[in-house]
């Protein structure tokens, strides 16, 4: 699967909002679910973290999903 480039204009996005905008979760409150359900990596490190901090050039690996790569604006 190809990786897939999220654009941001602010230093950071987290990783339960950037869940929330791609569509994987419906909600902000259901990121914390997601995420003890699924096996998240954060640059290659197992994550569960819906307030971590991801800035550019950071990678998610998310199942069934294409690597997400945040890039700066």
């Amino acid at each position: 699967m190809e990786d897939k480039q999220i654009t941001i204009d602010r230093p950071f996005i987290t990783l339960g909002q950037l869940l929330k905008e791609e569509g994987i979760i419906p909600t902000g409150g259901a990121a914390k679910w997601y995420l003890k359900e699924n096996k998240v990596l954060v640059n290659g490190e197992p994550d569960d973290r819906r307030g971590r901090k991801l800035y550019p050039d950071d990678q998610v690996v998310l199942p069934d999903y294409p690597t997400l790569v945040i890039k700066a604006k």
